[in-house]
């Protein structure tokens, strides 16, 4: 079942569902909440040869030595968005970025599914490649791959209403809590490498 605005809010004020900052009256749709970009951007880097050697040419997620986040960091470099330009997202281009807001579904009968928000997708930008469920026990900030579909570049600023949270009561209780490889994991901070 889906909470509706009410609903999410009755959660949030009883503490069932932690989104910090709390979001702004303005947030709220009917069965959703918007959440906001964090400033801080992981950028893909172009392949570039260092003494003579490629680097990363190809990923093998079947590795049994694979680890995502190993690899993004090696293939990324994070940026903070311009607080005056924005961030222009070239058409066809890849960036990974976060949500501003802290989400804690610590209540195990609570997941959610974090979706785009209609007037951005008609200019082609998606926020998620076919990663939208939050899990039942998630506790951090949402990670989310955005992609400029479109033609034009689309100017990204931090703190813009970028994605939408809808919270769903789930059937059942799970047998154990989302501890998967994102598990409170934070957004790093611009120009580091992790």
């Amino acid at each position: 079942m889906i909470l509706t605005d009410r609903e999410i809010k009755i959660y949030i004020k009883r503490k069932l569902i932690v989104v910090d900052p709390e979001p702004e009256e303005i947030a709220y749709q009917s069965t959703a909440v918007d959440l906001r970009l964090d400033p801080i951007i992981s950028v893909f880097k172009k392949p570039r040869l260092v003494s003579g050697v490629r680097q990363i040419t190809q990923v093998d997620p079947a590795d049994p030595d694979f680890k995502a986040d190993k690899v993004i960091q090696e293939l990324t470099e994070n940026e903070k968005i311009d607080l005056n330009n924005g961030y222009p997202l070239e058409p066809e281009k890849l960036i990974l970025g976060w949500t501003k807001e802290f989400v804690d579904l610590k209540q195990s009968r609570i997941a959610a599914r974090v979706e785009g928000k209609s007037s951005l997708a008609r200019l082609g930008l998606s926020i998620h490649l076919t990663a939208p469920t939050i899990h039942a026990g998630f506790q951090g900030r949402i990670r989310l791959e955005i992609v400029n579909h479109g033609h034009y570049p689309i100017i990204l600023r931090a703190d813009m209403r970028i994605c939408q949270l809808i919270f769903e009561t789930t059937l059942g209780t799970p047998d154990k809590d989302y501890e998967g490889q994102f598990f409170r994991q934070e957004p790093p901070v611009a120009g580091s490498a992790d």
